[in-house]
């Protein structure tokens, strides 16, 4: 038998939580001196305890911990439960993946503040072309919020495009504007170039995109989600250099392989001088 001190430093936890699965009753002490109040706890035990913290640490309550280890719950609704929680899980590395990758863009940014070369900015004429697009609203226009809401309309622009039958000719052409809700929103518009008839049905859209007179251009080398560098470097050029930006940018991808640092995507901002 263990002292309930001796029994938290084998189960690698501390003595206070050992009294709250005490006092909760997922975790009842295998002896109390009657006449002392002292816990003792058997070496059989840590396999109980390992169980609850591996539980407690998927996440699930305590309550959904004790119906599990006292044998409460089946096989199939544990398999069931087990399979949510990873799911989950997945979800917030993922997001945390991509919070981290804006973390690092906008340190870049605060870093090359001043420092990051400009001489590539091109201004240039944009002439009309004709796409077919999807659209769909994001809550801004942060990439946390571009991106969950770009990607998966160009899976399904594609996935159309191809059903019906229609090969396109061009780069992806992603372009924004304020969605008429308000409050911030923003109209994401997923584009393709193409060379099919004009089309506004409810499945798929074909239009005329209208050219743009005056555009500042610069290309960007990555991920989308890491474009604020590259975004920003283009605003101080525009400041700088008499003009002010007129609309958001279009962002026309130049190369698309798999590993997504290889993108190059042009950004191209419409200016009116000043």
């Amino acid at each position: 038998m263990f002292t309930i001190g001796d029994f938290a430093r084998h189960g690698r936890v501390s003595v206070r939580m050992l009294r709250h699965y005490d006092a909760t009753g997922l975790l009842r002490p295998a002896h109390v001196d009657p006449s002392t109040g002292y816990r003792y706890y058997s070496a059989a035990q840590l396999s109980r305890l390992n169980r609850v913290i591996a539980l407690k640490e998927l996440g699930f309550t305590l309550q959904q911990v004790r119906d599990i280890v006292d044998e409460k719950v089946g096989t199939e609704e544990l398999r069931g439960m087990l399979r949510l929680r990873r799911a989950e899980l997945e979800a917030t590395v993922a997001a945390m993946a991509a919070r981290l990758v804006q973390v690092e863009a906008r340190l870049r940014s605060i870093e090359s503040e001043g420092h990051m070369p400009t001489n590539d900015v091109v201004i240039k004429e944009i002439p009309a072309v004709r796409v077919a697009e999807l659209t769909a609203t994001a809550n801004g226009f942060d990439p946390r919020d571009i991106g969950p809401v770009i990607t998966p309309l160009y899976d399904e622009l594609f996935r159309r495009l191809d059903a019906a039958g229609i090969t396109p000719t061009g780069p992806g052409v992603a372009y924004y504007e304020d969605a008429p809700e308000g409050g911030g929103a923003i109209t994401v518009h997923a584009a393709v170039q193409v060379t099919a008839p004009l089309r506004d049905g409810a499945d798929l859209r074909i239009l005329d995109l209208q050219s743009v007179d005056r555009a500042a251009t610069i290309v960007h080398r990555g991920p989308m989600d890491a474009v604020v560098p590259t975004s920003q470097a283009l605003a101080h050029w525009i400041d700088g250099n008499g003009y002010r930006s007129s609309g958001y940018p279009r962002e026309v991808t130049l190369e698309c392989p798999e590993n997504r640092e290889e993108w190059v995507t042009e950004l191209q901002t419409p200016v009116v001088e000043v």
